[in-house]
C-alpha cells in the first residue's frame, strides 16, 4: 500500500482497506482546506507561504500579510 502525506494526514493511495490501528484521513474542513494561523480568526485559509522543506502556515485573505514573516 502507498500512503501519501498531506497536512499530517495520511492518505491511502491504493484501493487495499486501510487495517484497524492505522491513521485514517480524517479532517474537519477536507482534506485540502486550512485554517487561519492569525490568533481568534480560524476562518477558511487560502494563502500558505513557507521556505523550501518547511512547514506551510496558512492565513485567510485578511491575514494574508501575516504571512509574510514566514518568506
Amino acid at each position: 500500500m502507498i500512503v501519501k502525506t498531506v497536512c499530517g494526514n495520511l492518505f491511502s493511495m491504493s484501493d487495499e482497506p486501510i487495517r484497524l490501528g492505522e491513521a485514517t484521513p480524517t479532517h474537519e474542513r477536507g482534506p485540502l482546506s486550512h485554517a487561519c494561523e492569525h490568533p481568534d480568526c480560524g476562518k477558511d485559509a487560502g494563502f500558505g507561504f513557507a521556505r523550501p522543506r518547511q512547514p506551510s502556515h496558512w492565513f485567510c485573505f485578511e491575514h494574508r500579510a501575516d504571512g509574510e514573516r514566514f518568506l
